[in-house]
């Protein structure tokens, strides 16, 4: 079939779009550099600036000396022409940020969830909240991203189950829509940190590589080819559930506790290997085996209060706290024979996805993956060494600050400046 010879409208509007991915990318131009990237003319160059600065998309953002003559304008991205926002839902707490199209976050605010049964009416509030710090109103944001434990399912996009947040459940995500009249994603809470690490951490640039999320409870985040793996139902890297030789099998996967890597390397696992081996507090040392059945706390990432969210008014956040604690302790005191432990277990869950994904790197997060640091990182490389034909690289998380608040950003933006750029098209 011949193909058609595209119109002069469409012609605009695509070159219009190739002008405000470039600013974004690169940062302002002269109108004679966009034409030089683009293969426009001046002429045309200049007509496309004029229509993007009518539609207040971009704007003279200062001036360029040149030799003879006046110096020319240089042109960029108005900040303040779109707004995304992303939150991070748990248990304890709940993060909110709003970034502008150029990926500044300007205003970031935490609030406290208790009290709260109704998921809509605490996200509204975390919005507003947010949206005011930022001086903006919700009408200009353009999109919104929720990370939250649990499984999203891919075909709906609500939560079909989460240990920590009953409360989320089918629903609430027609809920969120009609309340907040913008475009919402509820999102993984680890598949978050793992785009987040994507795109400003350790594994920037790759196509494929694999987040562990170490902590109360474990996850896995699976980036393949550039993309996010979720999976048929959305529960890829529900890591907390592989089977471990010597670790009892789940009776019932209604109890968030009881997957087999769950025990052997969970919440309460990490502590008792901790008290086991004196970690800060001077007691000495006691050998416990690999395969000694500890009850876990929860599953996938951070799905994994249990008790911890509940009684004398402790929280999944002062428990990861602690976890982390305990890990940086050893790696101060040079606790070797913990370290040596902790990474062999580690290198379990690792192994296993290794030889089924064989990525190139792997990267450690979570509250016990971040405070392990590149002490842990080496030690859980060396061991997956020994058990595993595959040797992936093992790094620690280079995201600064909370990792899935940053993946939130991340995929809401996108969103945003799809939605601004196809405005164009």
């Amino acid at each position: 079939m011949p193909r058609r010879p595209g119109t002069p409208r469409l012609l605009r509007q695509l070159n219009d779009r190739a002008a405000l991915e470039l600013l974004l990318a690169g940062g302002p131009l002269t109108r004679a550099e966009l034409g030089e990237h683009t293969g426009l003319s001046k002429v045309t160059a200049g007509q496309l600036l004029a229509r993007l600065e009518e539609r207040g998309l971009v704007a003279v953002v200062g001036e360029q000396a040149g030799g003879r003559g006046p110096n020319a304008a240089l042109y960029g991205l108005v900040p303040s022409c779109a707004y995304a926002a992303g939150l991070d839902v748990q248990p304890g707490r709940v993060s909110a940020a709003v970034a502008d199209i150029t990926g500044e976050t300007v205003a970031e605010v935490s609030v406290d969830p208790n009290g709260h049964d109704d998921p809509v009416r605490l996200v509204c509030g975390a919005v507003d909240k947010v949206c005011a710090s930022a001086g903006i109103t919700r009408s200009r944001l353009r999109a919104f991203v929720i990370g939250t434990r649990g499984v999203v399912d891919p075909a709906t996009g609500d939560v079909r189950f989460s240990f920590d947040l009953p409360s989320w459940h089918v629903g609430v995500l027609a809920g969120l829509r009609d309340a907040l009249d913008v475009p919402v994603r509820i999102e993984n809470d680890v598949n978050l940190a793992a785009l987040a690490e994507h795109v400003h951490g350790a594994a920037a640039g790759l196509g494929d590589f694999v987040l562990v999320w170490a902590g109360v409870g474990q996850g896995l985040g699976v980036m393949l080819g550039g993309r996010l793996h979720r999976g048929f139902t959305g529960g890829a890297g529900e890591i907390g559930w592989l089977p471990v030789p010597g670790e009892p099998l789940p009776t019932d996967v209604h109890e968030p506790q009881s997957g087999s890597f769950q025990r052997l390397v969970g919440g309460d696992a990490v502590r008792g290997l901790a008290g086991a081996h004196g970690i800060g507090s001077g007691r000495a040392p006691v050998s416990v085996p690999l395969s000694v059945p500890v009850p876990g706390a929860g599953i996938g990432g951070a799905d994994a209060a249990g008790s911890a969210n509940g009684s004398h008014g402790v929280t999944l956040s002062d428990v990861s706290a602690s976890l982390g604690d305990h890990v940086r302790a050893a790696v101060e005191e040079g606790a070797e024979d913990f370290l040596v432990e902790l990474a062999g277990r580690l290198a379990v869950g690792v192994a296993a996805v290794s030889v089924v994904l064989d990525p190139g790197l792997v990267v450690l997060s979570g509250d016990v993956g971040r405070a392990g640091g590149p002490t842990l990182a080496a030690r859980v490389e060396e061991a997956v060494a020994r058990i595993c034909p595959s040797r992936p690289r093992v790094v620690v998380s280079r995201v600064e600050g909370n990792p899935v608040l940053r993946g939130a950003l991340v995929s809401a933006l996108g969103q945003a400046r799809e939605q601004v750029f196809s405005e164009t098209v």
